[in-house]
C-alpha cells in the first residue's frame, strides 16, 4: 500500500479531545516503533476556529501538537505547505511541558503567519458538513437533510 500520511497533507481528527479539528502531519510512521506499535503520525493543528469579535483577537490562534492512531484521522485530498521546524515539533516534545509548549508556540506562530497572508481561508473556519438522512426514526421526510456544526 502506498503512503497516504505524506507530510502537509491535511487531515481531520476523528476521536478525542481536537475531534473535528482540522490539522497537518508533520511527521507520519507507516510502521509503527517500539513503544506505539501501530501506524501514527505527528500532526499539528488549530484547536479553536477565531471569532469576529474584536480584530485583534481574531488573528490570534491556539494550536495543538499530538501523535494520533491512523484510526482516528481522516485525510482530506488537500495538502499545506506550512513547515513546521522538525527540530522543535517532533515526538520528543512530549517528553518535556516546556519543549511542548515551544512546539505549540512554534505551530501557532506558523499558523498565524498563514492567516495573515491570506492563503487558504478554508483551513482556518469552522468544519461545516451536511448529512444525508435515510430511513430515520426521528425524520419527518424520506430524505430530511440535517445540517451538523
Amino acid at each position: 500500500m502506498g503512503k497516504f500520511m505524506k507530510p502537509g497533507k491535511v487531515v481531520l481528527v476523528l476521536a478525542g479531545r481536537y475531534s473535528g479539528r482540522k490539522a497537518v502531519t508533520v511527521k507520519s510512521n507507516d510502521d509503527g516503533t517500539s513503544d506505539r506499535p501501530y501506524s501514527h503520525a505527528l500532526v499539528a493543528g488549530i484547536d479553536s476556529a477565531m471569532g469576529k469579535k474584536k480584530m485583534a483577537k481574531r488573528s490570534k490562534i491556539k494550536s495543538f501538537v499530538k501523535v494520533y492512531n491512523y484510526n482516528h484521522l481522516m485525510p482530506t485530498r488537500y495538502s499545506e505547505d506550512i513547515l513546521l521546524d522538525k527540530t522543535v515539533v517532533n515526538k520528543d516534545v512530549f517528553r518535556d511541558p516546556a519543549l511542548k509548549c515551544k512546539a505549540r508556540r512554534e505551530a501557532k506562530v506558523k499558523f498565524e503567519e498563514r492567516y495573515e497572508t491570506g492563503k487558504n481561508k478554508w483551513f482556518f473556519q469552522k468544519l461545516r458538513f451536511s448529512v444525508l438522512c435515510f430511513g430515520h426514526q426521528n425524520s419527518k421526510e424520506k430524505n430530511s437533510h440535517i445540517s451538523c456544526s
